[in-house]
């Protein structure tokens, strides 16, 4: 029997109804109820509500959307573990990311020791298959180096998007310190395309492809 609604019940008073198509209802679904158990409430109705785009980017992606679920997992998996060294947390700025079961930490970290240690908290997590650890030994960035990276990918994302030949929703583009990390699966052609573009984009000081190839 197919599934036509999702209720949520919040707090026991207002229900939120959305239509879902077969597309977007199972992996939203999944993603809904592991946040559910987190407890974390306020981000399941955001959730819903971004599930319309959700549904969009599984349409698109070579993954299947059972990984497309699993890297959404995996990264807040990849959260809770980092969080459990308080003291590398609140001394650092890292942001997993995960494509394909692979993860890129990305952002800054005070030594290398304890580097390697936000690595080998996240290797505890079954699903992965490679981390990629792209973290500077720095002082955290200021809000406004963050808020230029987020200016440098919403760039980039725009730039991808209006070129026909590519199609932009299967590339993954994280930004830190200038730096572009670009993620995918990807033919070979496509790579060195995408490379190209992005490099051109201003504000981009340097493009790490982080691709798998297909």
């Amino acid at each position: 029997m197919s599934i036509q609604h999702l209720i949520i019940q919040f707090n026991g008073s207002r229900t939120v109804r959305r239509k879902l198509s077969k597309t977007i209802l199972f992996p939203c679904a999944f993603l809904l109820v592991f946040l559910s158990l987190q407890g974390c409430g306020g981000v399941v109705i955001g959730a819903v509500g971004a599930g319309v785009g959700t549904g969009a980017a599984v349409a698109h992606d070579r993954r299947t959307a059972g990984t497309f679920v699993d890297d959404q997992i995996i990264e807040l998996k990849a959260i809770n573990h980092l969080r459990t060294d308080k003291d590398l947390w609140e001394q650092s700025h890292i942001s997993p990311t995960s494509f394909n079961n692979i993860v890129l930490l990305s952002g800054e970290i005070p030594n290398e020791f304890l580097r390697e240690r936000a690595a080998g908290l996240i290797r505890q997590i079954p699903e992965i298959r490679e981390i990629h650890n792209e973290l500077a030994v720095a002082a955290p960035s200021s809000t406004l180096a963050r808020t230029s990276d987020s200016v440098v990918t919403g760039k980039v994302k725009a730039k991808l998007i209006t070129d026909e030949r590519i199609d932009a929703m299967r590339i993954k583009v994280v930004t830190e310190r200038g730096i572009v990390y670009l993620m995918g699966l990807v033919t070979r052609q496509e790579a060195d395309l995408v490379t190209e573009i992005v490099r051109r984009v201003g504000g981009v000081q340097r493009v790490i492809r982080l691709f798998e190839y297909i």
